[in-house]
């Protein structure tokens, strides 16, 4: 097989069905996209399965009715079902002890079942002009015609404007809505009509991928598009490029093989961009979560071993700027192997935090105040819990372990105003004095280039709601 000649035959002069095949394929990827990062955000991935099952024995009512393969017959039909469906599903929750999961499970179930029998009946009954009806179990694009695609085109056209045009409301609706009904806006209006949109952006899909694999499509690209941005609007966008591009790859691979599905290929092309965005996506990713989680515990032990030289230098009475410390020395202080040592030890040599001298090593200026600024935050976090938190002294030690590599500059002012700049530390020991301003900033500066990534890491914590309102503010 030439690729390179079924690339030209696909968009060439001749390729006019193929085109209509490709052009609904993305037209369907961008709508499933849109709509589908509200369904993502609002945790209602299973919904779009129970509205995509219950689009079915609307289909088959529609054909029964009307008796004619109309792609708007049965998207009225598919519609009609899908909206009974989800309204079942509400009523079910709001009026019985049921949840919503087991709500949605019995709708799929049932609603599917009736399609599968109503379809049998269909069959046997010999009607003119039934076959084809089975194409909406798995989904058959290549049979898309081009009044499919005007429907398809007008469908999504529609639900891109109703989407501009409630953008904030349904952005409070899928982060606060309680916020949104102190606000004065009708909550429950929004989201019948968000739903209705959703109900609209499966039905549109069903001949391409079909009843079971059309809640995929819906939730696939949202979930990779999560990945790669903290934003709604930059979300959708991303979310309709890796459908539209899912939409491309699934009609030009069923071209190019043939009896290939181009549904599951639509599918499995969304999954994969999902994959990568999982291992690849700043922030989010694993391959960045690994990173950050190797910086931090790089960034630990490298402050613990600046603190070990400070201890050893205090409890022998020794200068450690002056006074070389051996390696077994540090071995005691640190539970290390000999290798894991001398590898961390090169490393301050590399950032000017230690210097080699004959039978040992020396701390530099730099390092020495990084020191300093390490046990200082360990000794006021030990003080603080056994004042303030009314710790024993003797159970103060592993959390402040903890705490002195995570103290940022403010929180250390502010713990030297509520102690009152004190100069002990509950055991009785001293606290270091800080260095000098210019000194301090050039230890902070060190610290975070080696934590910077855990810092970033932080910003994860911040939840879906502080995110909406951020971003309702921006917009107003």
């Amino acid at each position: 097989m030439d690729l390179f000649h079924e690339i030209a035959l696909y968009f060439g002069p001749d390729g006019g069905t193929r085109r209509i095949v490709m052009l609904g394929c993305v037209l369907l990827g961008v709508s499933s996209g849109v709509l589908g990062t509200f369904a993502f955000l609002r945790r209602q991935s299973l919904l779009g399965d129970a509205m995509a099952h219950a689009a079915l024995p609307g289909i088959c009512v529609a054909f029964l009715i009307f008796q004619v393969k109309n792609p708007l017959y049965f998207l009225i039909g598919a519609t009609c079902s899908g909206l009974l469906g989800a309204w079942l599903v509400s009523v079910i929750t709001r009026h019985s002890r049921i949840k919503n999961d087991t709500a949605i499970g019995l709708v799929l179930s049932v609603f599917f079942g009736l399609g599968v029998v109503l379809l049998t009946v269909i069959q046997q009954q010999k009607i003119a002009n039934q076959a084809g009806l089975e194409n909406f179990l798995f989904g058959q694009a290549a049979f898309l015609l081009r009044q499919d695609l005007y429907t398809i085109a007008g469908m999504c056209v529609l639900l891109i404007f109703f989407v501009f045009l409630f953008f904030k409301e349904f952005k409070i609706l899928s982060f606060d809505p309680g916020f949104g009904a102190s606000l004065g806006l009708p909550m429950r209006k929004l989201e019948l009509l968000l739903t209705g949109l959703i109900v609209i952006s499966v039905m549109i899909g069903l001949q391409a991928v079909g009843v079971i694999l059309m809640a995929a499509l819906l939730i696939i690209p949202a979930a990779a598009a999560r990945q790669w941005t903290d934003r709604l609007g930059l979300m959708i966008v991303i979310a309709a490029i890796i459908g539209a591009v899912s939409g491309i790859l699934g009609a030009f691979v069923s071209t190019i093989f043939s009896k290939m599905p181009t549904g599951p290929v639509m599918v499995l092309a969304a999954s994969t961009v999902l994959l990568f965005s999982l291992f690849f996506a700043p922030k989010r990713g694993l391959i960045y979560s690994w990173r950050r989680l190797y910086a931090n515990r790089r960034k630990v032990e490298t402050e613990n071993l600046l603190k070990a030289f400070y201890m050893i230098g205090e409890r022998a009475g020794l200068d450690p700027q002056k006074d070389t410390c051996s390696i077994s020395r540090l071995l005691k202080a640190l539970p290390w192997s000999v290798s894991k040592m001398e590898w961390a030890c090169q490393r301050l040599v590399t950032t000017g935090e230690l210097q080699v001298v004959s039978g040992g090593w020396l701390l530099t200026g730099k390092g020495a105040n990084r020191a300093k600024q390490i046990v200082r935050n360990h000794r006021l976090w030990e003080l603080y819990l056994s004042r303030q938190a009314d710790i024993a002294i003797d159970h103060v030690h592993r959390d402040a372990e903890e705490m002195e590599h995570i103290l940022s500059p403010e929180l250390v002012r502010q713990l030297e105003e509520i102690l009152e700049h004190p100069e002990l530390d509950p055991h009785g020991k001293p606290i270091p004095t800080p260095a000098p301003l210019n000194e301090v900033e050039q230890v902070l500066e060190s610290s975070a280039e080696e934590g910077d990534e855990e810092v970033e890491g932080a910003e994860e914590s911040v939840t879906q709601d502080e995110e909406a309102l951020e971003n309702s503010g921006e917009s107003e």
